[in-house]
């Protein structure tokens, strides 16, 4: 079973079961390539900035508080991981990330009607861009969706990679410090080395990698959002970009974020 969705080109068949609506539609028909589905990562870095932006948006007074707090709700259930299934678009697709901006906006607003009282989908009492994507542009929101996603991997899971790895090898160097061995060197054996001085190398070289990774942690935080369509910030108003980094910091695992 379907329902109608309508966007500038007119009439879309989309399925009942489905929060998002005609764009994301034409995605899955337009760019039907390759089986690469966008990082859930991404998705829900994009959800978060939904909701910053409603909060923003509503303290400016350019948004109802109720249809902020209906885009808020329906953005933490993305956020849950309750909604992954309907992101259904693959990474292949126009360059700025506007099918799945879209897709993130048509979900939250399909789910923001449902939790209304309406039916699922639709464009009220939310509409996806009037609403949802107030003050934002795919071309800023897409790169601050992969700032966000980047640092929160780095921090969730490479950084306590790499602890455990070196914090394991650590334990192994200690243990045969004195165990010697032949060095090798231009492919031949070389002057002897404790097993244990071996295995120091790839602990120095590991905390060099992670002073190196957190020294460029800062200018992954440094935002997109707020630039809008071509970095002039056309759209939004002013002190909308400093505000949602804000709002983003305090929400994600980015502990400094900024435009």
């Amino acid at each position: 079973m379907s329902r109608i969705e309508t966007d500038s080109l007119g009439e879309v068949q989309v399925p009942d079961d489905a929060y998002w609506g005609a764009q994301t539609q034409r995605s899955l028909v337009n760019f039907a390539i390759g089986e690469q589905r966008m990082p859930l990562a991404v998705l829900h870095a994009l959800a978060l900035i939904k909701k910053s932006a409603a909060r923003v948006n509503s303290r400016n007074g350019d948004l109802p508080a109720d249809i902020a707090r209906l885009i808020e709700q329906a953005a933490d259930e993305v956020l849950d991981g309750q909604h992954d299934d309907q992101f259904p678009l693959v990474v292949w697709q126009t360059g700025s990330g506007t099918q799945s901006n879209m897709n993130a906006n048509e979900v939250i607003a399909g789910r923001a009607n449902e939790l209304s009282g309406k039916a699922r989908g639709g464009k009220s009492p939310v509409h996806p861009n009037d609403h949802v994507n107030r003050s934002q542009s795919s071309n800023d929101c897409f790169p601050t969706a992969m700032s966000i996603a980047a640092v929160q991997a780095v921090n969730q899971q490479l950084l306590p990679a790499i602890t455990h790895l070196s914090g394991g090898l650590a334990e192994l160097s200690a243990r045969h410090m004195k165990l010697v061995k032949t060095g090798r060197t231009h492919m031949m054996d070389a002057t002897p080395i404790t097993f244990g001085q071996e295995l120091s190398a790839f602990i120095a070289q590991l905390d060099y990698a992670e002073r190196a990774i957190r020294s460029a942690l800062p200018q992954v935080c440094e935002l997109a959002q707020g630039g809008t369509a071509v970095g002039t910030g056309l759209n939004s108003p002013h002190g909308f970009g400093e505000a949602i980094a804000a709002e983003l910091a305090a929400l994600s695992e980015i502990g400094r974020a900024h435009v």
